[in-house]
């Protein structure tokens, strides 16, 4: 990506990093560093820190870092050019954009415009003669006229290429239309329309951009699936994105309200429940959380009430586990028809129970917890002995996993109850669980430390080094020079193809160009190189160095040794070098012996 780099140095310099990773996560100061819970991965004890000196983060959880740019590649999902724009808009600087020809970037700026005017088509379609049965679709699920604008609803016509078409007449390429998941290639080689015959619903991101669309089946003999979604696209990725949640954010409503469905959003919202928004089509994600954690920390799931959704439920709760979001679950009862109960979803209980129902089920929702220990406790008949041990010890294994101290009391005294034994009994058999628990994962650690060659490699398999004591040595190096620049004459020490690992070796000349060019900056090392390297970058920073100038003098001439050794080493152990090596001896050896013997 050829940004100048006057522009990029300018917008860095801008772009502070403890402001813009501020603005995503809460970051407590501990002296000159800045301290918050990952963004990345879920953890309760912060392990992601800022360094302002640097103007990088790392997460010792995770191992992910960089530097702002890279942070908001990862935060937003978005490509590098795309990344510099959103810190420019943010800056107020504007993009030199005349000298930049990135098809990646060119293609995803296509798809946007694309499903803006795809959103625009479904929705007048939906007010047109072809969307009349769409329209009465809508007026029999009782969504009314205003909130089906409010979510920018739209129809799909029954006609064949009727949207590839009209976009086609707009200037969009078929290539286009196909990589935005809105047109699909024949058999025969023509293109006909991948939604037909169904209710739209656009798929808007936070920031109000269209990623792409939802289609229900309106017709009960329709033979198609029930729903369809856009296949994962350049600008589209189920796992990190949430059905509604560009309304929801706005919402005065306490927490956020996960569902399994679009209607169930829809009619959660116009009954007054505007907090809801669901998962595409996908068990909650990590990515998912990421999103939510920038608007609450609360989260009240309500999936569907059959197997499927107290399996989706158990899952979010895993997925919760160990992170600072405050969870309840909201169990929706099943619903009495013809003299049996069937299962129903949270647009069914709004439909025959109303909002009042809704609302007096939400104030009462259960913690997570209490949730798992239900399900736990309908497995298994508490009336007999046999039942009653096999609960005791399944609440055991459960009860073990639970780090708060209060908490696992709490519902361990419950549990003992239930199973018609003694608190302290139960109390035992939990505190010897968590214990062995703890004993197997000191075990794993001690292993891991106990081989240094393992724990030296990098954690992506591709960057793994074949000479690891070399590569430590190339790592001081790096350290190095970005710790004191000044530690190094006017010619780098090694050359790059001196370093045994390749990664480490293009480090090093990126950082040295940087110094010929005013300065070792690693955070603008941003775009030059993808994030598990940068992620790597950052996390041999972490190592400790002296912070005398004598004694890094004397680590780099151990390290430049340690390298130059390694390196004579593996050209004497190399086969080919071995025989160009044995081949020349026996030359000279023969030269010599026949210039002794005349």
């Amino acid at each position: 990506m050829a940004f100048d780099q006057r522009f990029l140095d300018e917008l860095t310099a801008r772009s502070d990093i403890v402001d813009v990773v501020g603005s995503y996560v809460s970051l407590a100061r501990r002296g000159a560093e800045y301290w918050g819970c990952c963004p990345f991965h879920s953890e309760k004890t912060p392990s992601f820190h800022v360094r302002p000196d640097q103007q990088m983060y790392y997460c010792f959880g995770c191992k992910k870092g960089g530097g702002v740019i890279n942070f908001t590649m990862e935060i937003e999902n978005l490509s590098y050019p795309d990344a510099v724009r959103f810190l420019a808009r943010r800056a107020g600087m504007t993009v030199p954009e005349e000298n930049i020809d990135d098809g990646a970037s060119h293609l995803r700026a296509r798809l946007f415009a694309l499903n803006r005017d795809a959103a625009r088509f479904y929705y007048d379609q939906l007010h047109s003669p072809e969307g009349a049965p769409v329209a009465e679709y809508l007026r029999s699920r009782k969504i009314s006229p205003r909130n089906a604008t409010n979510f920018g609803l739209g129809a799909a016509g029954a006609a064949w290429d009727t949207l590839t078409n009209a976009m086609l007449a707009r200037g969009y390429t078929q290539s286009e239309l196909v990589a935005a998941g809105l047109s699909v290639k024949g058999k025969n080689g023509g293109f006909y329309d991948k939604f037909r015959s169904r209710l739209i619903f656009p798929i808007i991101d936070v920031r109000g951009d269209v990623l792409g669309f939802g289609g229900r089946i309106i017709s009960k003999d329709d033979p198609g699936a029930k729903y369809m979604n856009t296949p994962e696209t350049v600008i589209y990725s189920k796992r990190r994105v949430l059905y509604g949640l560009n309304l929801a954010k706005k919402s005065k409503r306490p927490g956020i309200l996960l569902v399994e469905g679009n209607i169930d959003v829809v009619m959660l919202h116009q009954a007054g429940f505007d907090n809801a928004c669901a998962s595409m089509g996908t068990a909650l994600t990590q990515e998912q959380l990421h999103l939510l954690s920038r608007y609450t920390k609360e989260i009240i799931l309500c999936y569907d009430n059959d197997e499927a959704g107290k399996a989706a439920t158990q899952k979010a709760l895993a997925l919760l586990d160990n992170t600072d979001f405050s969870v309840r679950v909201l169990e929706l009862p099943r619903r009495l028809v013809d003299g049996q109960y069937v299962k129903q979803d949270a647009d069914d209980f709004i439909k025959y129970q109303g909002a009042d129902a809704f609302e007096n089920l939400l104030t009462g929702s259960e913690s997570g917890m209490d949730f798992r220990m239900a399900q736990l406790k309908s497995r298994f008949d508490l009336t007999n002995d046999r039942g009653r041990i096999a609960y005791a010890a399944a609440a055991a294994e459960l009860l073990a996993d639970v780090s708060g101290a209060v908490e696992r009391e709490v519902y361990t005294v419950r549990a003992a109850e239930a199973a018609g034994i003694g608190a302290d009994t139960l109390k035992q058999d939990v505190a010897r669980l968590s214990s062995r628990k703890a004993r197997k994962e000191r075990r794993e650690q001690e292993k891991h430390d106990l081989r240094p060659a393992a724990a030296a490699q990098p954690r992506e398999r591709s960057m793994r080094y074949d000479n690891p004591r070399s590569a430590l040595a190339e790592e001081g190096l790096l350290r190095l020079l970005v710790l004191d620049e000044s530690l190094f004459g006017a010619e780098p020490p090694l050359a790059q193809e001196e370093f045994s690992s390749s990664l480490l070796g293009r480090l090093f000349a990126a950082l040295w160009a940087q110094r010929a060019s005013g300065g070792v900056r690693p955070a603008a090392l941003d775009g030059q190189f993808d994030a598990s390297e940068l992620g790597h970058l950052t996390a041999l920073l972490q190592k400790p160095e002296s912070t005398e100038h004598e004694s890094r003098r004397r680590a780099l001439a151990d390290y430049l040794r340690v390298v130059r050794d390694e390196g004579a080493k593996h050209a004497a152990e190399d086969p080919l070098a071995a025989a160009m090596k044995k081949f020349a001896k026996s030359t000279q050896d023969r030269d010599g012996g026949s210039t002794n013997g005349n």
